[in-house]
């Protein structure tokens, strides 16, 4: 490859930084090939083979070089709030997020609505409402005052927000739109007015919400379910009068033809770029493929229609100190359930507790958790570190089934191992014939984008945050059940084109004049760790955490803000407001 150089190069000018003779993956999905990084400022200024020196050198040889990973789905609206660290994805190679998805956050609102946006949030995302309820300071009422707080804290990564249509609708409508009450004519142009006040602001898109399964904390349907035709509508219009942002949108298509005839409807009356989400569920296992071939028309058709998807089972950690188990709906858990670790899992030992618990019938009022008791073929037990593509032969019922035993006995055994810190891995979505081929599908369609990993949300039982790693260490050096992608491929799904896909074109790419935004990755020993729990959210509240070995430092615009997988003083992120332009060569 030629080399590019910047002007001050050509000078003599000593760089801030240079990456001496790692493997270049730049995120075009070009062949990776060895060479030097020069940064100087908070900008790749040289790439290929640098003949000037830099104030600090890095040795990379044998090293990956590539961009840091663009996270377009997380959900660390509170977060940002109160911690200058947007862990975990930070620590995880991950320079850019963007929060508000799904339709909910915290902005717009009204006083009075405070709680009601913590319930939406806790109910829909599974953080818990009282580390919300301490953490969040509450400092604004607009979304452009809220972008104001978030821009007022440091950050180890960049931040990009959304709006959120659960607080608008909200907002706009007080209580009725909290009880999905139609919206009136007025009522809707004022959505659509605050929409584009807000994309004008900053906001990088608009998110929102349609499908059955996301509930507030009390049960009940979100604001937005069900939303009608001129109520969305009218929001197009406001990104159409803003003239920029995207549209991000879940939905479970129930009625596959109405609802995808809105989302071509709605980025025609918009003219802005909306990605969907796309898995396979078990109860409707091809519909994944009529959304392709839907999505596949559309993008020929002229629309800029992505759909985001995940590179991996969405997966339920279960355990005794997380969200879910199957054992979670027995009367005789119930009694111990609030107790503190150590002593539920003294009370677990007792026999006479373990007969009781194993025999039970569980309650009916939870239908979810109940639903797993039937699908023990989809729980598999966690070694040295998780399979997340185990075959089916290793299941639970498998093993049961070859041992002659209740798969119930096994499950009990798991959930006390390591004192009751163990978890069981449980592959909900994108796994129904018990491999990745499907998967594999879905991610090499040119159409859809490497998303989802939910950073910051549903602390208590899934910790995907940890996909970008994955997409690296399963897909491209370590499968064994089917085909290997291309890494420089993968890389650039996780770089270039979800910053585009977002308008963020100033980084993703290495290349002179795009934010050095780097990781140096030592691609051999790269490696994820087990999910375990803290409790470091505010009130000492729990949240799952994964780790990762073989990030040998991060770099976000310039500075070293993790290395070796410890943090460094260096906080350089910072809320990014509305399109990133492509920068011109330094």
């Amino acid at each position: 490859m030629a080399v590019q150089k910047s002007e001050n190069e050509e000078l003599g000018v000593m760089y801030d930084l240079v990456l001496r003779g790692g493997l270049i993956v730049d995120g075009s999905g070009e062949v990776p090939y060895v060479g030097d990084v020069a940064i100087s400022g908070e900008r790749i200024v040289a790439v290929g083979e640098v003949v000037g020196t830099g104030q600090r050198e890095i040795d990379a040889r044998g090293l990956m070089v590539t961009p840091g990973w663009v996270d377009i789905h997380t959900h660390y609206d509170g977060q940002i709030t109160w911690d200058s660290r947007v862990t975990p994805s930070s620590t995880l190679g991950a320079t850019t997020v963007v929060v508000g998805n799904c339709g909910v956050g915290f902005a717009p609102v009204r006083p009075q609505d405070h709680d009601t946006l913590i319930r939406l949030m806790e109910g829909v995302e599974d953080i818990p409402g009282a580390a919300l309820h301490e953490g969040l300071s509450w400092k604004w009422e607009s979304f452009g005052d809220y972008m104001d707080a978030v821009e007022r804290l440091p950050h180890d990564i960049d931040v990009a927000v959304q709006v959120p249509h659960g607080a608008l609708r909200v907002y706009v409508m007080g209580a009725r739109g909290a009880n999905r009450d139609p919206a009136t004519p007025q009522e809707n142009a004022a959505m659509r007015s605050l929409t584009a006040e807000a994309i004008r602001a900053g906001a990088i898109g608009f998110s929102t919400t349609r499908t059955m399964v996301h509930r507030t904390a009390d049960g009940d349907l979100t604001p937005t379910v069900g939303a009608a035709r001129a109520e969305m509508e009218a929001i197009a219009h406001g990104l159409a009068d803003a003239g920029a942002g995207v549209f991000q949108w879940v939905s479970d298509f129930r009625d596959m033809d109405e609802e995808f005839t809105l989302v071509r409807d709605l980025t025609t009356i918009s003219g802005r770029p909306l990605s969907f989400t796309m898995v396979q569920a078990d109860v409707i296992p091809n519909q994944w493929r009529e959304l392709s071939r839907r999505l596949d028309q559309a993008v020929a058709d002229g629309l800029p229609l992505k759909a985001q998807v995940a590179g991996r089972p969405v997966g339920l950690m279960l355990g005794l100190q997380g969200s879910v188990h199957p054992f979670v709906s027995r009367p005789s858990y119930q009694a111990i359930a609030g107790l503190p670790l150590a002593e539920k899992v003294a009370a677990l030992r007792d026999p006479e507790l373990r007969r009781a618990l194993i025999a039970e019938e569980p309650l009916p009022d939870h239908p979810f958790v109940n639903s797993l008791a039937g699908a023990y073929h989809k729980m598999f037990l966690i070694g040295d570190r998780v399979d997340y593509e185990p075959s089916p032969e290793d299941s639970i019922a498998a093993i049961a089934e070859r041992q002659g035993v209740n798969p119930d006995e096994l499950v009990y055994d798991a959930l006390l191992a390591d004192e009751g810190h163990a978890f069981l891995f449980f592959p909900m979505h994108n796994y129904t014939e018990g491999d990745l081929e499907n998967v594999r599908q879905m991610i090499t369609n040119p159409n859809t984008l490497a998303g989802l990993s939910d950073g910051g949300a549903h602390v208590g039982a899934i910790c995907d945050v940890s996909l970008p790693t994955f997409m690296l260490t399963h897909w491209c050096r370590d499968r064994s059940r089917g085909p290997l992608l291309d890494l420089a491929e993968t890389v650039r799904q996780q770089t270039l084109d979800t910053a585009r896909a977002v308008g963020l074109d100033d980084r993703g790419l290495l290349a002179p004049g795009y934010l050095a935004d780097v990781n140096l990755i030592d691609f051999d020993r790269l490696e994820l760790g087990k999910p375990y729990m803290a409790y470091d959210l505010p009130t000492g509240a729990r949240r799952l955490m994964q780790n990762a070995e073989g990030y040998v430092a991060t770099i976000k615009s310039g500075q070293v803000i993790y290395a070796d997988g410890k943090p460094t003083e260096a906080l350089p992120g910072k809320l990014v407001r509305g399109h990133q332009r492509q920068p011109v060569a330094a």
